[in-house]
């Protein structure tokens, strides 16, 4: 099993940081919703390293049935206040602990750059969708919001990563603040 307290890269802020009111006006929470949802009929989705909650709460109050996982029991608890319709577990994006095509919308938000093993997170993300995975990351770029650019992961890693997962379809779409990307088979 994944040790989730060893996890290397684990985010170690505080979760007021993650709900801080101008880090999520940079999400553009509305607009990631929508466009992790265009054109499928999804009924449930799991939010991979959910933080705080900020996505879950968005995608139950868009009708969908919300599984998250973290490696941070702390945030989790923080989140549960914030999505009590969503259920939530301790694990990591390298090791999901649910069964092959389990959800119709895998959804990592700000992770895959922090995954231990991004190649593995995109597996296990594949491995439990039905329809897409969406991907939410800081744009590559050295700016003053967000990890340094050391940290952040460009389009071209995305692609490559996606498919040595065996994902044929991405699509990147830049948006204001965050670059956006759409998976699928």
């Amino acid at each position: 099993m994944y040790d989730t307290a060893t996890h290397e890269r684990r985010f170690h802020g505080t979760a007021d940081r993650l709900r801080a009111a101008d880090r999520i006006a940079r999400l553009d929470v509305p607009r990631v919703i929508e466009l992790s949802l265009v054109g499928l009929t999804a009924t449930s989705m799991l939010d991979v390293g959910t933080g705080t909650g900020v996505f879950a709460e968005a995608f139950v109050a868009a009708g969908l049935a919300v599984t998250s996982i973290d490696t941070n029991a702390d945030l989790l608890a923080v989140a549960r206040e914030f999505a009590p319709e969503a259920q939530f577990r301790e694990a990591a994006a390298e090791q999901i602990p649910f069964p092959n095509g389990s959800f119709d919308l895998v959804f990592l938000g700000h992770v895959l750059h922090e995954a231990d093993d991004p190649l593995a997170a995109l597996q296990e993300a594949r491995r439990v969708m039905r329809q897409r995975i969406a991907i939410l990351e800081w744009p590559y770029r050295d700016e003053p919001h967000g990890p340094p650019l050391a940290h952040r992961i460009s389009p071209a890693t995305v692609a490559d990563l996606a498919a040595r997962a065996g994902l044929a379809q991405v699509e990147s779409i830049h948006l204001e603040h965050m670059e956006f990307y759409q998976l699928a088979l």
